[in-house]
């Protein structure tokens, strides 16, 4: 019924005289599928890297700044930013579990003065601009400077014994029930409470090894928590052991948040390198397996997570070679995830690379567009610093990368439902076509593509909340998909201008 009311309404307005007539026709007409593609940057709130560029700012100066990051963003061609909401047991968002963070504000546990929410906020500016938003925790450090004065509600005050010194840092033990499950309740809570696209946790697991004299030794001393397990009858030796933790939260994670909304996608950004000698042409680096208990491939081979975004921070050319470290995490996508690596972008032209070029972040890009993973093409910059200095010329370089738009690839696992047509009322007037659209519930998004000649152009996402939209001119023919949850399309409505 609501769908011929809606063809009515079409037809009343095509009936109508002057510029307000709609000269366009449904047909069915053959549409290319849009672009698939993941492109995001982090978005680092630690130390203030990314945003806000100091704690010092007012609400209206934070709010300028973000605009202009997710400006820049969708300008350059992204579409998705993964942001830091949680770098010590903090939160750059409204919450009754930990205290406002210190980097937001310069006085952890004080709150935006005129009370908004920047997880909010920037996911509403993000959306309008046809951006994906993945909030990033980090689950288990505490302190991540001596600088941030810590409330009384902190973790490290509620929760002392259950703290770890880690060098300067302090780190929630990950061999605590307590510590665990707190982290697995604040991705929960903004799961529930917030629009996000994705959930997105870092390579902080144990902390990263010192090196003393040559050799590699622990951050923190969690013997009674060993001996405790051991008095208890556990046989598992020492790593073992802590790798058993922190394999029992990713999966448990992975699990809390699909029960809350399955569509939300959950992703790890671990060490690119798994153990050194994997492949065997990288016979060096860290060993994350043993030095920081993370055992990723088993994450992945197990398929606890929708998207594996391994750090492959090196050169192409050189001893961790990016393109070989790609291939061997592609040969462990046993479950058919998504494989985004991470690049880094921020090490053009500086002191860590001398010399390198922003070309070394094309060429990776181009890597991952030879020889995608099967759900499909993607990465993430380290981090969005990178484009907005334009280190050796990026912009230029990744605007021309990602001249043609994309939208991010689908994740059938997480559900294949495709969502309804779209329905559509168009009207032509002196500045081009004004479409009005039906709501529709089983939609996310909505993608459209405009014909120009032969040429098919796919413009950013719209979310599907958004009822209305101008084009600026009047193509030969205008084609709309609603984008599901899990990114699946609907068949398209293609209107041809008569």
């Amino acid at each position: 019924m609501a769908s011929r009311i809606f063809l009515l309404l079409a037809a009343l307005l095509m009936a109508l005289p002057g510029s307000l007539r709609a000269d366009y026709v449904p047909m069915n007409v053959k549409v290319p599928e849009p672009r698939r593609e993941f492109r995001a940057a982090w978005i680092a709130t630690v130390h203030n890297l990314d945003w806000p560029s100091t704690y010092t700012l007012s609400p209206d100066q934070q709010r300028g700044e973000m605009i202009a990051l997710l400006d820049l963003a969708a300008s350059t061609g992204l579409n998705a930013v993964v942001f830091q909401v949680r770098t010590e047991c903090d939160a750059f968002y409204r919450s009754s579990l930990e205290p406002w963070s210190f980097f937001l504000t310069g006085n952890q546990g004080v709150g935006p003065s005129d009370g908004y929410d920047p997880l909010s906020f920037a996911i509403a500016e993000a959306h309008k601009r046809g951006i994906e938003l993945h909030a990033w925790f980090n689950p288990f450090r505490a302190s991540a400077t001596e600088r941030s004065n810590k409330s009384a509600k902190h973790i490290t005050r509620t929760h002392a014994s259950q703290m770890l010194s880690a060098g300067t840092m302090k780190w929630g033990n990950p061999a605590s029930d307590f510590v665990r499950q707190r982290a697995i309740d604040v991705m929960v809570d903004v799961t529930r409470r917030y629009d996000v696209d994705g959930i997105h946790i870092d390579d902080y697991f144990y902390p990263y090894p010192k090196t003393v004299n040559g050799k590699t030794i622990d951050q923190f001393n969690d013997s009674s928590s060993y001996n405790a397990y051991r008095a208890k009858g556990g046989k598992l030796d020492l790593r073992d052991w802590r790798r058993d933790q922190i394999n029992s939260f990713v999966r448990t994670t992975y699990g809390a948040i699909k029960s809350n909304k399955s569509y939300v996608d959950f992703g790890i950004s671990p060490f690119g390198i798994w153990r050194p000698g994997n492949p065997s042409t990288v016979k060096a680096g860290l060993d994350a397996y043993d030095d920081i208990c993370a055992d990723s491939k088993l994450w992945f081979n197990q398929g606890w997570l929708d998207y594996m975004s391994p750090q492959l921070y090196w050169r192409v050319d050189s001893d961790q070679n990016y393109a070989s470290l790609y291939k061997w995490w592609a040969g462990e996508n046993k479950k058919g995830r998504h494989l985004f690596p991470g690049i880094a972008s921020s090490r053009i032209m500086s002191s860590e690379d001398r010399g390198r070029p922003a070309g070394e972040t094309v060429r990776q890009i181009d890597i991952t567009r030879q020889a995608p993973s099967p759900a499909g093409a993607g990465h993430l910059h380290w981090s969005i610093e990178a484009i907005k200095n334009d280190r050796g010329g990026l912009r230029s370089k990744l605007r021309e990368v990602y001249a043609e738009n994309a939208i991010p690839p689908a994740s059938p696992w997480l559900g294949s439902t495709q969502p309804a047509p779209v329905y559509v009322a168009p009207a032509q007037n002196q500045t081009g076509l004004h479409l009005t659209f039906k709501p529709e519930p089983t939609a996310r998004w909505r993608v459209i593509q405009v014909q120009n000649g032969n040429q098919w152009i796919t413009l950013r996402l719209l979310p599907a909340a958004q009822q209305t939209i101008q084009l600026p001119s009047a193509p030969s023919a205008v084609a709309i998909r609603h984008v599901g949850p899990t990114g699946v399309l609907s068949v398209p409505t293609v209107l041809v201008r008569q």
